[in-house]
C-alpha cells in the first residue's frame, strides 16, 4: 500500500490522517524513492500549525527528511541506479511510503550509514554543520553557548563543537537531558528548569561571555541569549520551538555590538555543491566515531501524532525517527 500522512488543516495533532495515494511515477529528472526511514523535526509543527505558511491551501504532507531505496528513475537522472540507498531533506512532502522527488536533492549513502541514522540525521546534521561552519564559524579555543542541548540538532553540533576544539555550554530541561548532553561533549551543562542559565554563563566565563549563542528557543531565551555573549558576540537565532521573539529591537544590538543572523538550512542546500559536500562531511564525522547519532523515539509512520506530542511537550531527547 501507498499512503501519506496530510494535515487536514492547520491545528494541533489531531489534524494529521493517513490516507492512501496512488503510487507516485517519476517525472525527468526524478527519482521514486520507497522511503525506510522519516525524521521527525520541530519544523514540522511549525507548518502543522501555521507558525510557517502553507505551500497549499490543505492537505499539506509534512516532514522534512528521509532515506530510502531507489525503485524507479525518470528521464534524464544520471548517477542514480535502482536498489540504491539515498537521503534527502528539503521542506515537506517526507511522511509518505513512496515520493517522486527531484535527483538534486538526494545524496547516495555509504555503507556505513543506515537508512535510520540517514533519516534522523540529514536535516539535524546539515543544519549543525552550517551553524557551525558558517552562520557562526566555531573556531578552536571560542566558547559558545547552545540552547536545546540535549535535541536532536543539538546533541550533534555538542559532539562536532569538540572535535573542532571549542569549549560549548549548553542548557536543557532536567538533570536527565544535561547528563545526556553532557556525554555529548558540552563542557558544562545549565538546567534552565532549575538555574538562570544567563547568571550561570556570567559565572562559568568570569563574567566575560560567550562568542557566539546558538538558539532555536526563541521567545523564552530571548534577550537573555544576548546578555550571554561579549562585546562583539554573534546570537544566531534558528528556531522558535517557544514561540518567536516578537520583542526583538535593532537598537538591543548596541549594548555589545552584537550581530545576529537568522538562517535557513535551505538556503545553504540550494548553493551548487553544498549539499554533497555537507553531507560528505557530516557522513565522515559519523562513521569515525566523532559523532554519534541518537535516535532515542521511533514511531511507526501511522503513529506521527504521538510524535508530534511528545516532540512538543519536550518530552524527547536525540532524534526521533518514523517506520513507514
Amino acid at each position: 500500500m501507498t499512503y501519506a500522512i496530510v494535515a487536514r488543516q492547520q491545528g494541533g495533532s489531531d489534524v494529521l490522517e493517513q490516507v492512501e495515494v496512488a503510487q507516485p511515477t517519476p517525472a525527468a529528472g526524478e527519482v521514486l524513492v520507497r522511503h525506510t526511514a522519516i525524521g521527525v523535526n520541530f519544523i514540522d509543527t511549525y507548518f502543522r500549525t501555521g507558525l510557517y505558511p502553507w505551500p497549499v491551501d490543505k492537505d499539506l504532507v509534512l516532514g522534512s527528511e528521509a532515506a530510502g531505496v531507489v525503485e524507479a528513475v525518470g528521464d534524464g537522472v544520471s548517477g542514480f541506479a535502482v536498489g540504491e540507498r539515498v537521503a534527502y531533506t528539503i521542506p515537506n512532502g517526507a511522511y509518505v511510503s513512496h515520493r517522486a522527488i527531484d535527483a538534486k536533492h538526494l545524496v547516495k549513502l555509504p555503507d556505513s550509514i543506515s537508512d535510520e541514522v540517514a533519516a534522523a540525521s540529514m536535516l539535524k546534521g546539515l543544519t549543525a554543520h552550517y551553524l557551525l561552519h558558517r552562520s557562526y564559524v566555531a573556531e578552536a579555543g571560542k566558547k559558545v553557548l547552545f540552547h536545546a542541548a540535549a535535541g536532536g540538532v543539538g546533541l550533534i553540533a555538542g559532539q562536532w563543537l569538540a572535535a573542532k576544539g571549542v569549549t560549548a555550554y549548553g542548557t536543557a530541561g532536567g538533570a536527565e537531558k544535561c547528563t545526556l548532553a553532557a556525554d555529548h561533549g558540552y563542557s558544562e551543562m545549565i538546567d534552565y528548569k532549575s538555574e538562570d542559565f544567563v547568571e550561570r554563563i556570567k559565572e562559568i566565563t568570569g563574567g566575560q561571555g560567550v562568542d557566539a549563542v546558538y538558539d532555536s528557543i526563541g521567545q523564552d531565551t530571548y534577550p537573555g541569549s544576548l546578555q550571554c555573549l561579549k562585546t562583539f558576540g554573534s546570537l544566531v537565532s534558528f528556531g522558535q520551538s517557544s514561540g518567536p521573539a516578537l520583542d526583538f529591537k535593532l537598537s538591543d544590538l548596541a549594548a555589545g555590538s552584537y550581530t545576529v543572523t537568522r538562517p535557513v538550512l535551505f538556503h545553504f542546500t540550494a548553493e551548487p555543491g553544498y549539499l554533497q559536500s555537507a553531507a560528505d562531511e557530516l557522513f565522515v564525522m559519523i562513521s569515525s566515531g566523532k559523532i554519534k547519532i541518537s535516535i532515542n523515539q521511533k514511531f511507526n509512520l501511522s503513529d506521527v501524532a504521538s510524535a508530534h506530542d511528545q516532540l512538543e511537550t519536550r518530552k524527547t531527547t536525540g532524534s526521533t525517527v518514523l517506520l513507514p
